[in-house]
Protein backbone atom coordinates (compact mmCIF):
# COMPACT_ATOMS: atom_id res chain seq x y z
CA UNK A 1 0.00 0.00 0.00
CA UNK A 2 1.62 3.67 -0.88
CA UNK A 3 2.21 6.06 1.56
CA UNK A 4 3.57 3.58 4.20
CA UNK A 5 6.68 2.11 4.78
CA UNK A 6 7.75 -1.56 4.13
CA UNK A 7 9.03 -4.33 7.05
CA UNK A 8 12.27 -3.16 6.11
CA UNK A 9 12.30 0.32 6.85
CA UNK A 10 10.11 -0.17 9.77
CA UNK A 11 12.99 -2.84 11.37
CA UNK A 12 15.79 -0.23 10.12
CA UNK A 13 14.36 2.51 12.07
CA UNK A 14 13.77 0.42 14.67
CA UNK A 15 17.14 -0.39 15.13
CA UNK A 16 18.54 3.19 14.55
CA UNK A 17 15.76 3.74 17.60
CA UNK A 18 17.38 0.75 19.80
CA UNK A 19 21.14 1.62 19.02
CA UNK A 20 20.56 5.22 19.71
CA UNK A 21 19.26 4.34 23.45
CA UNK A 22 21.67 2.35 23.56
CA UNK A 23 24.38 5.06 23.30
CA UNK A 24 22.64 7.10 25.49
CA UNK A 25 21.66 4.56 28.53
CA UNK A 26 25.01 4.43 29.61
CA UNK A 27 26.91 3.44 33.04
CA UNK A 28 28.84 6.92 34.21
CA UNK A 29 31.62 4.45 35.08
CA UNK A 30 33.43 1.57 33.54
CA UNK A 31 36.05 -0.75 35.11
CA UNK A 32 37.87 -3.22 33.27
CA UNK A 33 39.59 -5.84 35.66
CA UNK A 34 42.27 -8.27 34.97
CA UNK A 35 43.46 -7.12 31.80
CA UNK A 36 47.09 -7.07 29.92
CA UNK A 37 47.67 -3.65 28.23
CA UNK A 38 49.09 -3.10 25.12
CA UNK A 39 49.10 0.98 25.59
CA UNK A 40 49.72 1.80 21.69
CA UNK A 41 53.48 2.73 22.21
CA UNK A 42 54.99 0.12 24.24
CA UNK A 43 56.37 -3.40 22.41
CA UNK A 44 55.06 -5.37 25.13
CA UNK A 45 51.70 -6.09 27.18
CA UNK A 46 51.66 -4.54 31.22
CA UNK A 47 51.20 -6.68 33.96
CA UNK A 48 47.71 -7.64 34.71
CA UNK A 49 45.93 -4.18 35.50
CA UNK A 50 42.86 -2.83 35.88
CA UNK A 51 41.26 -0.11 33.94
CA UNK A 52 38.44 2.55 35.40
CA UNK A 53 36.97 4.92 32.56
CA UNK A 54 34.80 7.74 33.76
CA UNK A 55 32.77 9.79 31.91
CA UNK A 56 34.47 9.97 28.47
CA UNK A 57 37.98 9.63 29.52
CA UNK A 58 40.16 7.27 31.41
CA UNK A 59 40.34 8.02 34.78
CA UNK A 60 42.82 5.92 36.41
CA UNK A 61 45.46 2.68 35.98
CA UNK A 62 46.74 0.17 38.65
CA UNK A 63 47.79 -2.76 38.92
CA UNK A 64 46.21 -2.82 42.47
CA UNK A 65 42.39 -3.44 42.72
CA UNK A 66 40.13 -0.25 42.09
CA UNK A 67 37.72 0.87 44.18
CA UNK A 68 34.65 2.91 43.13
CA UNK A 69 31.85 5.22 45.17
CA UNK A 70 29.22 2.52 45.72
CA UNK A 71 26.87 5.35 44.51
CA UNK A 72 28.21 5.21 41.82
CA UNK A 73 26.24 3.34 38.20
CA UNK A 74 29.55 1.47 37.39
CA UNK A 75 29.68 -1.62 34.73
CA UNK A 76 32.26 -4.25 35.52
CA UNK A 77 33.80 -5.88 33.01
CA UNK A 78 35.96 -8.84 33.87
CA UNK A 79 38.19 -9.91 31.58
CA UNK A 80 39.99 -12.87 32.86
CA UNK A 81 44.32 -11.22 31.79
CA UNK A 82 42.17 -10.51 28.16
CA UNK A 83 44.22 -7.65 26.13
CA UNK A 84 43.30 -4.10 26.64
CA UNK A 85 43.98 -1.99 23.50
CA UNK A 86 43.38 0.92 22.24
CA UNK A 87 40.48 1.45 19.23
CA UNK A 88 41.90 1.41 15.71
CA UNK A 89 42.59 4.44 13.68
CA UNK A 90 41.84 4.43 10.05
CA UNK A 91 43.70 7.59 8.24
CA UNK A 92 42.41 6.84 4.97
CA UNK A 93 38.72 6.49 4.94
CA UNK A 94 35.55 7.19 2.42
CA UNK A 95 32.57 7.03 4.09
CA UNK A 96 30.30 8.24 1.71
CA UNK A 97 31.72 6.06 -1.31
CA UNK A 98 32.69 2.76 0.90
CA UNK A 99 30.32 0.14 -0.19
CA UNK A 100 27.62 1.12 -2.71
CA UNK A 101 29.00 0.89 -6.29
CA UNK A 102 30.01 3.45 -8.19
CA UNK A 103 26.84 3.52 -10.37
CA UNK A 104 24.37 3.36 -8.03
CA UNK A 105 25.96 6.21 -6.72
CA UNK A 106 25.69 7.65 -10.10
CA UNK A 107 21.93 6.72 -10.67
CA UNK A 108 20.17 7.19 -7.06
CA UNK A 109 18.70 9.66 -5.34
CA UNK A 110 21.27 11.73 -3.73
CA UNK A 111 20.04 11.15 0.18
CA UNK A 112 20.57 7.43 -1.01
CA UNK A 113 24.11 7.50 -0.84
CA UNK A 114 24.30 9.56 2.69
CA UNK A 115 21.78 7.00 4.01
CA UNK A 116 23.91 4.14 2.78
CA UNK A 117 27.15 5.76 4.67
CA UNK A 118 24.97 5.08 8.14
CA UNK A 119 25.02 1.23 8.57
CA UNK A 120 28.85 1.20 6.58
CA UNK A 121 29.61 3.70 9.94
CA UNK A 122 28.54 1.40 12.32
CA UNK A 123 29.89 -1.79 10.63
CA UNK A 124 33.25 0.22 10.64
CA UNK A 125 32.94 0.97 14.62
CA UNK A 126 31.98 -2.94 14.79
CA UNK A 127 35.21 -3.83 13.58
CA UNK A 128 37.00 -2.34 16.53
CA UNK A 129 37.51 1.31 14.33
CA UNK A 130 36.70 3.98 16.78
CA UNK A 131 38.33 7.25 14.32
CA UNK A 132 39.03 7.85 10.60
CA UNK A 133 40.63 10.65 8.83
CA UNK A 134 38.10 10.78 5.86
CA UNK A 135 39.71 11.83 2.99
CA UNK A 136 36.77 12.96 0.75
CA UNK A 137 33.07 12.58 0.14
CA UNK A 138 30.23 14.26 1.99
CA UNK A 139 30.20 12.74 5.59
CA UNK A 140 29.55 16.37 7.56
CA UNK A 141 25.77 15.34 8.64
CA UNK A 142 26.86 11.71 9.11
CA UNK A 143 29.71 13.28 11.28
CA UNK A 144 26.46 15.43 13.29
CA UNK A 145 24.84 12.32 13.45
CA UNK A 146 27.25 10.43 15.36
CA UNK A 147 28.64 12.89 17.47
CA UNK A 148 24.99 13.90 18.79
CA UNK A 149 25.25 10.20 19.76
CA UNK A 150 22.07 9.48 17.12
CA UNK A 151 24.23 6.81 15.41
CA UNK A 152 27.05 4.75 16.47
CA UNK A 153 29.93 5.07 14.47
CA UNK A 154 33.89 6.11 14.43
CA UNK A 155 34.54 9.62 15.32
CA UNK A 156 35.57 11.16 11.50
CA UNK A 157 37.88 14.11 10.66
CA UNK A 158 36.17 14.92 7.48
CA UNK A 159 38.23 16.66 4.22
CA UNK A 160 34.90 17.37 2.46
CA UNK A 161 34.84 17.38 -1.10
CA UNK A 162 37.45 16.24 -3.31
CA UNK A 163 39.10 19.54 -4.91
CA UNK A 164 40.47 18.25 -8.50
CA UNK A 165 41.42 20.51 -11.28
CA UNK A 166 39.75 19.59 -14.81
CA UNK A 167 40.52 15.55 -15.87
CA UNK A 168 41.80 15.37 -12.50
CA UNK A 169 41.33 12.20 -10.42
CA UNK A 170 38.52 13.75 -8.71
CA UNK A 171 36.78 14.89 -12.36
CA UNK A 172 33.57 12.74 -12.12
CA UNK A 173 32.17 14.46 -15.19
CA UNK A 174 31.67 12.80 -18.41
CA UNK A 175 32.81 14.34 -21.80
CA UNK A 176 29.23 14.97 -22.52
CA UNK A 177 29.60 17.45 -19.56
CA UNK A 178 32.35 19.44 -21.60
CA UNK A 179 33.33 22.33 -22.53
CA UNK A 180 31.91 23.23 -18.49
CA UNK A 181 30.89 26.94 -18.72
CA UNK A 182 31.44 29.62 -15.97
CA UNK A 183 29.22 28.37 -13.30
CA UNK A 184 28.44 25.09 -14.12
CA UNK A 185 28.09 23.24 -11.49
CA UNK A 186 28.14 19.10 -11.91
CA UNK A 187 26.16 16.58 -9.58
CA UNK A 188 29.78 15.37 -8.29
CA UNK A 189 29.84 18.71 -6.81
CA UNK A 190 26.35 19.66 -5.89
CA UNK A 191 26.26 17.01 -3.07
CA UNK A 192 29.81 17.21 -1.99
CA UNK A 193 31.92 14.47 -3.63
CA UNK A 194 33.98 16.44 -5.68
CA UNK A 195 35.26 20.20 -6.11
CA UNK A 196 36.40 21.46 -9.69
CA UNK A 197 38.92 24.49 -8.98
CA UNK A 198 41.58 25.39 -11.93
CA UNK A 199 43.75 27.96 -11.15
CA UNK A 200 44.92 29.73 -7.58
CA UNK A 201 41.30 31.86 -6.95
CA UNK A 202 39.41 29.13 -7.77
CA UNK A 203 41.61 26.67 -5.21
CA UNK A 204 41.58 29.30 -2.79
CA UNK A 205 37.57 29.25 -3.15
CA UNK A 206 36.67 25.46 -3.04
CA UNK A 207 39.07 24.97 -0.14
CA UNK A 208 37.43 28.19 2.17
CA UNK A 209 33.81 26.55 1.12
CA UNK A 210 35.15 22.80 2.63
CA UNK A 211 36.86 24.87 5.61
CA UNK A 212 33.39 26.65 5.71
CA UNK A 213 31.80 22.95 6.10
CA UNK A 214 33.76 22.16 9.01
CA UNK A 215 36.65 20.24 7.06
CA UNK A 216 39.68 19.33 9.37
CA UNK A 217 41.83 19.42 7.02
CA UNK A 218 42.38 19.60 2.88
CA UNK A 219 42.20 17.08 0.33
CA UNK A 220 43.61 17.59 -3.01
CA UNK A 221 44.28 15.50 -5.97
CA UNK A 222 48.12 15.73 -7.02
CA UNK A 223 48.05 13.04 -9.48
CA UNK A 224 46.53 10.78 -11.81
CA UNK A 225 44.60 7.88 -10.58
CA UNK A 226 43.63 4.09 -10.81
CA UNK A 227 40.01 4.48 -10.85
CA UNK A 228 39.39 7.76 -12.58
CA UNK A 229 38.86 7.41 -16.35
CA UNK A 230 40.60 10.05 -18.28
CA UNK A 231 43.89 10.86 -16.06
CA UNK A 232 46.74 8.46 -17.09
CA UNK A 233 48.60 7.33 -13.85
CA UNK A 234 51.60 8.93 -14.92
CA UNK A 235 50.46 12.50 -14.85
CA UNK A 236 50.97 15.14 -12.10
CA UNK A 237 47.74 17.23 -11.29
CA UNK A 238 47.96 21.15 -10.29
CA UNK A 239 51.16 23.39 -10.23
CA UNK A 240 52.94 24.57 -7.39
CA UNK A 241 51.43 27.91 -7.03
CA UNK A 242 47.88 25.76 -6.94
CA UNK A 243 48.34 23.60 -4.62
CA UNK A 244 50.77 26.20 -2.70
CA UNK A 245 47.24 28.30 -2.49
CA UNK A 246 45.09 25.37 -1.17
CA UNK A 247 47.91 25.03 1.75
CA UNK A 248 48.50 28.73 2.52
CA UNK A 249 44.47 28.74 2.92
CA UNK A 250 44.26 25.61 5.27
CA UNK A 251 47.60 27.06 7.30
CA UNK A 252 45.38 30.06 7.66
CA UNK A 253 42.97 28.23 9.51
CA UNK A 254 45.34 25.93 11.29
CA UNK A 255 45.46 23.05 9.45
CA UNK A 256 46.99 21.09 6.38
CA UNK A 257 46.73 19.67 2.83
CA UNK A 258 47.10 15.97 2.39
CA UNK A 259 47.43 15.14 -1.46
CA UNK A 260 46.43 11.72 -3.42
CA UNK A 261 49.50 10.87 -5.42
CA UNK A 262 51.65 8.49 -7.16
CA UNK A 263 54.58 9.82 -8.82
CA UNK A 264 57.60 10.99 -7.53
CA UNK A 265 57.35 14.32 -9.60
CA UNK A 266 53.84 14.66 -7.95
CA UNK A 267 54.65 14.37 -4.39
CA UNK A 268 57.74 16.34 -4.83
CA UNK A 269 56.01 18.87 -6.31
CA UNK A 270 53.26 18.83 -3.75
CA UNK A 271 56.41 18.72 -1.09
CA UNK A 272 57.95 22.06 -2.54
CA UNK A 273 54.22 23.59 -1.96
CA UNK A 274 53.57 22.47 1.57
CA UNK A 275 51.97 19.58 1.50
CA UNK A 276 52.09 17.52 4.72
CA UNK A 277 50.41 14.08 3.53
CA UNK A 278 50.97 12.37 0.77
CA UNK A 279 48.68 9.45 0.06
CA UNK A 280 49.46 6.58 -1.63
CA UNK A 281 53.40 7.02 -2.99
CA UNK A 282 53.63 3.79 -4.37
CA UNK A 283 55.96 5.26 -7.39
CA UNK A 284 58.03 7.44 -5.84
CA UNK A 285 61.83 6.87 -5.67
CA UNK A 286 64.24 7.55 -3.25
CA UNK A 287 65.45 11.09 -4.03
CA UNK A 288 61.85 12.28 -2.95
CA UNK A 289 61.64 9.72 0.10
CA UNK A 290 64.48 11.26 1.33
CA UNK A 291 62.50 15.17 0.15
CA UNK A 292 59.98 13.57 2.91
CA UNK A 293 62.19 13.33 5.52
CA UNK A 294 63.82 16.74 5.29
CA UNK A 295 60.54 18.51 5.12
CA UNK A 296 58.79 16.23 7.94
CA UNK A 297 56.03 14.79 5.25
CA UNK A 298 54.04 11.86 6.55
CA UNK A 299 53.38 9.10 3.86
CA UNK A 300 49.60 7.64 4.78
CA UNK A 301 50.05 4.08 2.64
CA UNK A 302 48.03 1.46 2.00
CA UNK A 303 49.22 -2.23 0.93
CA UNK A 304 48.18 -2.15 -2.45
CA UNK A 305 48.98 -5.44 -3.67
CA UNK A 306 47.26 -6.12 -6.70
CA UNK A 307 44.19 -8.03 -5.32
CA UNK A 308 41.01 -8.54 -7.93
CA UNK A 309 38.47 -5.88 -7.52
CA UNK A 310 34.87 -6.21 -9.29
CA UNK A 311 35.92 -2.15 -10.55
CA UNK A 312 38.72 -3.67 -13.09
CA UNK A 313 37.98 -6.66 -15.01
CA UNK A 314 41.22 -8.33 -16.11
CA UNK A 315 42.40 -6.57 -18.93
CA UNK A 316 40.94 -3.29 -18.67
CA UNK A 317 42.66 -0.05 -17.99
CA UNK A 318 41.84 0.07 -14.41
CA UNK A 319 43.30 -3.19 -13.81
CA UNK A 320 46.42 -2.13 -15.41
CA UNK A 321 47.02 1.05 -13.45
CA UNK A 322 45.88 -0.78 -10.30
CA UNK A 323 48.68 -3.82 -10.99
CA UNK A 324 51.54 -1.18 -11.72
CA UNK A 325 50.88 0.78 -8.42
CA UNK A 326 50.67 -2.40 -6.71
CA UNK A 327 54.16 -3.21 -8.24
CA UNK A 328 55.69 -0.24 -6.31
CA UNK A 329 53.66 -0.81 -2.84
CA UNK A 330 57.02 -3.22 -1.47
CA UNK A 331 59.73 -0.89 -2.63
CA UNK A 332 58.24 2.41 -1.47
CA UNK A 333 57.37 0.80 1.99
CA UNK A 334 61.05 -0.77 2.23
CA UNK A 335 62.41 2.41 1.17
CA UNK A 336 60.11 4.85 4.23
CA UNK A 337 61.47 2.07 6.99
CA UNK A 338 64.99 2.73 5.61
CA UNK A 339 64.93 6.55 6.07
CA UNK A 340 62.57 6.51 8.64
CA UNK A 341 59.78 8.06 6.87
CA UNK A 342 56.61 8.76 8.66
CA UNK A 343 54.16 6.16 8.37
CA UNK A 344 50.79 5.72 8.92
CA UNK A 345 48.03 3.52 7.83
CA UNK A 346 44.64 3.27 5.93
CA UNK A 347 42.89 1.76 3.61
CA UNK A 348 40.97 3.48 0.81
CA UNK A 349 38.11 1.26 0.43
CA UNK A 350 35.15 2.82 -2.32
CA UNK A 351 32.51 1.22 -3.76
CA UNK A 352 33.75 -2.43 -2.74
CA UNK A 353 31.73 -3.73 0.06
CA UNK A 354 34.15 -7.17 -0.05
CA UNK A 355 37.07 -5.51 0.93
CA UNK A 356 35.43 -2.82 3.32
CA UNK A 357 34.45 -6.13 5.47
CA UNK A 358 38.36 -7.01 5.22
CA UNK A 359 39.24 -3.38 6.50
CA UNK A 360 41.34 -4.84 9.93
CA UNK A 361 42.67 -7.82 7.43
CA UNK A 362 44.01 -4.96 5.60
CA UNK A 363 46.36 -3.90 8.42
CA UNK A 364 46.46 -7.47 9.23
CA UNK A 365 48.43 -7.35 6.18
CA UNK A 366 50.46 -4.72 7.25
CA UNK A 367 52.65 -7.35 8.76
CA UNK A 368 54.29 -8.31 5.93
CA UNK A 369 56.76 -5.57 6.52
CA UNK A 370 56.23 -5.02 10.02
CA UNK A 371 56.30 -6.35 13.52
CA UNK A 372 52.86 -7.30 15.19
CA UNK A 373 53.67 -3.87 17.66
CA UNK A 374 54.95 -2.13 14.92
CA UNK A 375 51.75 -2.55 13.14
CA UNK A 376 49.09 -2.15 16.29
CA UNK A 377 51.25 1.37 16.96
CA UNK A 378 50.84 2.60 13.72
CA UNK A 379 47.22 2.19 13.65
CA UNK A 380 46.85 3.39 17.03
CA UNK A 381 49.01 6.05 18.80
CA UNK A 382 50.79 6.87 15.46
CA UNK A 383 48.05 7.73 13.75
CA UNK A 384 46.49 9.54 15.99
CA UNK A 385 49.66 12.02 15.82
CA UNK A 386 48.76 12.35 12.14
CA UNK A 387 45.05 13.53 13.15
CA UNK A 388 46.70 15.98 15.77
CA UNK A 389 48.08 17.74 12.69
CA UNK A 390 44.62 19.34 12.50
CA UNK A 391 45.42 21.60 15.61
CA UNK A 392 42.14 23.95 15.94
CA UNK A 393 40.40 22.17 13.57
CA UNK A 394 40.54 18.65 15.77
CA UNK A 395 37.15 18.16 16.37
CA UNK A 396 38.30 16.07 18.94
CA UNK A 397 41.16 17.28 21.17
CA UNK A 398 42.13 15.21 23.54
CA UNK A 399 44.92 11.84 23.87
CA UNK A 400 43.88 9.57 21.46
CA UNK A 401 45.24 6.05 20.23
CA UNK A 402 46.81 5.03 23.71
CA UNK A 403 46.00 3.52 26.98
CA UNK A 404 47.07 6.45 29.68
CA UNK A 405 45.13 8.01 32.73
CA UNK A 406 43.21 11.12 31.08
CA UNK A 407 43.45 9.69 27.24
CA UNK A 408 40.18 9.55 25.66
CA UNK A 409 38.10 6.61 26.23
CA UNK A 410 38.51 4.52 22.63
CA UNK A 411 39.49 0.91 24.20
CA UNK A 412 38.94 -2.64 22.62
CA UNK A 413 39.58 -6.19 24.70
CA UNK A 414 40.81 -8.86 22.41
CA UNK A 415 40.21 -12.64 23.35
CA UNK A 416 43.79 -13.18 22.84
CA UNK A 417 47.38 -11.36 22.28
CA UNK A 418 47.79 -9.57 18.90
CA UNK A 419 50.87 -8.61 19.90
CA UNK A 420 51.96 -12.44 19.83
CA UNK A 421 49.49 -13.25 17.20
CA UNK A 422 48.25 -10.04 14.73
CA UNK A 423 45.84 -11.99 12.75
CA UNK A 424 43.84 -11.69 15.95
CA UNK A 425 42.52 -8.59 14.55
CA UNK A 426 41.88 -9.73 11.06
CA UNK A 427 38.39 -11.88 12.50
CA UNK A 428 37.20 -8.35 14.28
CA UNK A 429 33.66 -9.84 15.10
CA UNK A 430 35.38 -13.28 16.91
CA UNK A 431 38.14 -11.44 18.43
CA UNK A 432 37.15 -8.05 19.72
CA UNK A 433 35.13 -9.21 22.46
CA UNK A 434 34.46 -5.07 23.91
CA UNK A 435 34.44 -2.05 21.73
CA UNK A 436 34.16 1.47 23.99
CA UNK A 437 34.04 4.93 22.40
CA UNK A 438 34.10 7.63 23.99
CA UNK A 439 33.50 5.65 27.47
CA UNK A 440 30.23 4.30 25.76
CA UNK A 441 30.26 0.20 25.37
CA UNK A 442 28.76 -0.56 21.68
CA UNK A 443 29.73 -4.05 22.09
CA UNK A 444 30.43 -6.33 25.20
CA UNK A 445 30.47 -10.16 24.81
CA UNK A 446 31.19 -10.71 28.41
CA UNK A 447 28.31 -9.87 30.05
Amino acid sequence: MRGRPGRWAIAFLAAIGFMTAVVHAQPTAVLFENVRIFDGKASSLSAPSHVLVQGHRIDEISTAPISVDGGADVTVIRAGGRVLMPGLIDAHAHLAMTTISQMTLATSHPNYGVLRAIPDAMDMLMRGVTSVRDAGGPVFGLKRMIDEGRIPGPRIWPSGALISQTAGHGDFRTLYDLPRADGDIHASERYGYAAIADGEAEVLRRVREQLMRGASQIKLMAGGGVSSVYDPIDVSQYTEAEIRAAVEAASAWGTYVMVHAYTAEAVRTAIRAGVKSIEHGQLIDEETIEMMVEHDVWLSIQPFLGDPDPRFPEGSPGRLKQLEVAKGTERTIQLAKQHGVRLAWGVDVLFNAQKAAAQTQQLAVMSRWFSPDEVLKMATSVNAELLAMSGPRNPYPGKLGVVEEGALADLLLADGDPLADIQLIADPGKNFLVIMKNGKIHKNTLK
